[in-house]
């Protein structure tokens, strides 16, 4: 049961990133991975969100799967990542917009998941579940 959880929420993460991705690709064109880029941040942003949540709330371990491994699971991608990067480096060699999708994606990537976390404490706090 937990796979077909699992299964389920990668099927939605997955379309989101696809319709996501294109989306973004289609307004800002193809000279920098803008699809990924974004997909990436936000669900680094939503996974710190939920993280956090998750520690306090009493959500069933099916939510969790769902939700962490399934949806943002396939939402988010580190291989296209790679592979954009590297495609970056060998078709144009365009070393330096390879070198900025780098350092922003784990930058940005790094603070949208603490600003997930954050936002996770404030909503918390607001409502009086956590103490801390």
């Amino acid at each position: 049961m937990k796979c077909v959880v699992v299964g389920l929420g990668g099927f939605l993460g997955a379309n989101a990133r696809y319709l996501v991705g294109g989306w973004v690709q289609a307004r800002f064109g193809a000279g920098f991975p803008y699809g990924t880029f974004l997909v990436n941040i936000t669900g680094c942003f939503i996974l710190g969100l939920f993280a956090r949540l998750a520690l306090e709330l009493p959500w069933r371990e099916e939510w969790r799967l769902f939700f962490a491994i399934g949806i943002l699971g396939a939402y988010t991608t580190f291989s296209t990542f790679s592979y954009e990067t590297l495609q970056l480096i060998a078709e144009g060699r365009r070393y330096h917009i390879a070198a900025l999708n780098i350092v922003f994606s784990v930058l940005l990537g790094l603070f949208a998941s603490y600003g997930g976390v954050v936002t996770a404490r404030l909503i918390l706090s607001l409502r009086g579940i956590i103490s801390r």
